[in-house]
């Protein structure tokens, strides 16, 4: 049986997500250096990666876990993104989607193929 016209399937490996299932345009920092905050300390800085954008996939939450830390309850959501293969996305990633950030605790790169990327995130929420 012949392929659909139009449609080649020469050189298919595996499948890819089409473009469109990721509707989330997200920015993707890296910890950058240290800088003196003035007060003995330092302040955390974000870098961007290059390149500093992506359209990802944000699924829904894997589970909520709430803890108290200075006398608030902070909520917490797990999420899964997929995403384009990055070489610079790590586990040290944090993404921007909307004013919320979802730090990266895990990175999968699908098959050890460099295509695609699945992250598992968390969320904190007020």
């Amino acid at each position: 049986m012949s392929p659909a016209v139009g449609k080649s399937t020469a050189g298919i490996i595996g499948t890819q997500p089409r473009i469109s299932a990721r509707q989330c345009r997200v920015n993707l920092q890296n910890p950058g250096p240290n800088v003196p905050d003035g007060d003995g300390g330092y302040t955390q800085t974000w870098v961007d990666l290059s390149p500093p954008n992506a359209w990802v996939h944000i699924e829904t939450a894997l589970r909520e876990g709430e803890r108290e830390a200075a006398s608030a309850v902070i909520t917490t959501v797990r999420r899964t993104v997929r995403m384009p293969f990055h070489p610079q996305v790590t586990s040290q990633t944090r993404i921007l989607y909307l004013g919320r950030i979802l730090h990266v605790d895990k990175v999968e790169n699908v098959e050890e193929r460099n295509v695609e990327l699945v992250l598992t995130c968390e969320e904190v929420t007020p």
